[in-house]
């Protein structure tokens, strides 16, 4: 449905997408600038494609392949660039410009069992860092411009669903299925040991976890039915 962010207000009639054969998992917003369009990228189950819609038209013109199992994420930072994250234990960085994938993050070679689907990720704001939550607990962190992994640490006890760095980069919000927010201090050697503390905690499964745009607070979502806003006490 369109926006009118003025008025602050829904315009015209709802536009139902059906290109997917099965569940969508996540969507995200890319500002195509050039064109002067807001495009909506989505992933999901079924085929395991990646569909690019044209948000004033409802119509898809791009449907990108190459993940062998459910597409667990999507996330944009800006430009024509996103990442997707999958059930095949793999990362894709793609670009609309060339409407292809540009990279790709695997488990190492000849080590498939270090591997595990990555069910969230997020690129800082400098596109220069990934963070992948993983749903056997872990997240891992890679340098994107160096092409290297920097580490890989353990905030949970179970799926990583959400990951998100703060607006500076200087800490990572990480909420998981065994119910916790867990906060990471990135503020240092990022190959070395990250101090990581509990900062909020749901009676069940935590779905997401938003940073406020300004304020040092955060959202979150659980299947407990709640969402709550917690603030965070300067250090």
């Amino acid at each position: 449905m369109r926006f009118n962010s003025h008025a602050c207000n829904l315009e015209g009639q709802e536009v139902e997408l059906t290109m997917h054969d099965g569940t969508v998992r996540d969507v995200c917003f890319i500002e195509d600038t050039s064109n002067k369009t807001s495009l909506l990228v989505s992933g999901g189950a079924g085929d395991c494609k990646i569909y690019v819609t044209d948000c004033a038209t409802g119509k898809t013109f791009q449907a990108l392949s190459g993940h062998s199992g459910h597409v667990l994420s999507l996330y944009n930072w800006g430009g024509a660039m996103f990442v997707s994250g999958s059930q095949d234990k793999t990362v894709r960085f793609w670009d609309l410009r060339t409407g292809g994938c540009v990279n790709i993050i695997s488990p190492p070679s000849g080590q498939p069992s270090k591997g595990s689907a990555v069910a969230s990720l997020a690129v800082d704001p400098s596109g220069r860092l990934l963070v992948c939550g993983h749903d056997d607990g872990t997240c891992a962190l890679h340098d994107v411009r160096g092409s290297r992994a920097l580490q890989r640490f353990t905030p949970h006890s179970s799926d990583v669903r959400s990951v998100r760095f703060s607006p500076g980069a200087y800490y990572l919000l990480t909420a998981g299925y065994d119910g916790r927010v867990v906060l990471t201090d990135l503020q240092g050697d990022l190959t070395c040991a990250l101090p990581s503390v509990p900062v909020a905690r749901h009676p069940d499964k935590v779905i997401s976890a938003r940073w406020h745009p300004d304020d040092f607070s955060f959202l979150s979502t659980s299947a407990d039915k709640t969402a709550v806003l917690w603030t965070i006490p300067p250090v």
